[in-house]
């Protein structure tokens, strides 16, 4: 019998045994990935070079797209299993040349995982002119799912996992005006209109993908030190959100709450491979397992409604393909 999780009827926590502590180590262990494909976007950094390290040492072949390629060669270098491939998520082009070329390997794909992403950056435009996060953080996933999916159904059990944010709660999506046009541009409300769309996605896919054997989940990683991911943020937006002083140095009580890279995979990766969510799908996870719902901003945990509406997926999806121009019907 297929499900939804649309208003968040399937967000409840299930006692996974895991938690903000738990390790990327913890989350693999006994699993076993031998025969399997997985792609990672952003797999040769932060998070998403942990997420390909646990997998491959499950034994699943990974496929690393990359925009710099020496890059990911050099970060990639000691672990097996991996393939390295172009892909810059700005450009629809480079998607679809991407996905063609795996395409025609005629494998099929067990695990994507849409990490990559961009956060709290200037105004930019993409070459459509649509804002750079919501191009990078959702309209990518969404154009490389869609193009992926004839290997995803040959894997005969899939899973799509999309890495989103807590940054969700910073915005809805703004259907008025999703690529500030008609207002003025900030950041967080970018960035989290673009984590809010990723969420709807997720929830909506993984209801059309069940029938072809295809879950899908959403997860905030935690916030995480020692990662790449907000090196572009002015110094006065920390100071903004609270997390540094006037001289620019790390509050104590912050640092002390931040995730190794470690634990901030570890949700992605428990997403990926966990058996707990083998007949459960289109939820949003963090601290591996199932995050509650929570409308309020100062929430520390949990998904915002405005991530679980109904009628907000199914719009959003009708727009993302008047914006793309892909027909994506799972």
């Amino acid at each position: 019998m297929e499900q939804n999780n649309y208003q968040g009827v399937l967000q409840k926590p299930i006692a996974s045994g895991f938690n903000a502590n738990s390790t990327i180590h913890e989350v693999i262990k006994g699993i076993d990935l031998t025969g399997r494909f997985a792609i990672v976007t952003g797999g040769n950094t932060g998070i998403g070079l942990e997420t390909t390290r646990a997998l491959a040492t499950a034994r699943a072949t990974v496929i690393v797209p990359a925009r710099d390629m020496d890059k990911a060669k050099k970060n990639l270098q000691d672990i097996p299993n991996i393939e390295i491939a172009q892909l810059d998520l700005m450009s629809p082009e480079s998607i679809d040349a991407f996905a063609d070329s795996y395409l025609a390997s005629g494998r099929p794909l067990h695990l994507l995982t849409n990490n990559s992403g961009i956060m709290w950056v200037p105004l930019r435009r993409d070459s459509r002119g649509i804002e750079s996060q919501l191009a990078t953080n959702y309209l990518a996933p969404f154009q490389l799912t869609a193009k992926l999916w004839p290997a995803l159904t040959k894997a005969n059990g899939a899973r799509v996992v999309n890495v989103s944010s807590h940054g969700h709660h910073f915005a809805a999506f703004n259907f008025d005006d999703p690529n500030f046009r008609h207002r003025p541009y900030e950041t967080l409300q970018a960035y989290g209109q673009s984590k809010t769309a990723l969420n709807l996605f997720s929830m909506e896919l993984d209801h059309r993908g069940q029938s072809s054997g295809i879950r899908v989940y959403a997860l905030h990683p935690g916030s995480i030190g020692g990662t790449e991911l907000g090196r572009e943020a002015p110094l006065e937006l920390f100071q903004q959100m609270g997390f540094v002083d006037a001289a620019g140095n790390l509050l104590p009580e912050v640092a002390a709450s931040l995730k190794t890279v470690p634990q901030g995979a570890a949700t992605t990766v428990w997403c990926a491979t966990s058996p707990l969510l083998n007949e459960i799908g289109g939820v949003y996870c963090e601290d591996g397992d199932i995050a509650p719902v929570c409308a309020d901003i100062a929430c520390q945990m949990g998904v915002n409604p405005w991530s679980l509406e109904e009628a907000s997926a199914k719009r959003l999806w009708t727009w993302t393909e008047e914006m793309t121009g892909l027909r994506f019907n799972p």
